[in-house]
């Protein structure tokens, strides 16, 4: 499972614009996880949104 922490994320949108079929930003211009998105298909891209958030918003939970 992967999550976008609201409290630190600040909307720059990177993760977005890596992977728009997972990553969206909300009303409020937070990043989140798209409900329907496939985290299997696009998991090398994840890692990469992960590893380029420039506050580390994105975090990835068992």
């Amino acid at each position: 499972m992967v999550k976008v922490n609201e409290d630190v994320c600040i909307g720059c949108g990177a993760c977005q614009a890596l992977v728009s079929d997972v990553f969206d930003l909300n009303d409020d211009g937070f990043a989140y996880v798209k409900d329907d998105a496939d985290l299997s298909k696009y998991e090398e891209e994840i890692n990469e949104a992960i590893d380029n958030c420039p506050t580390g918003a994105i975090v990835r939970e068992d």
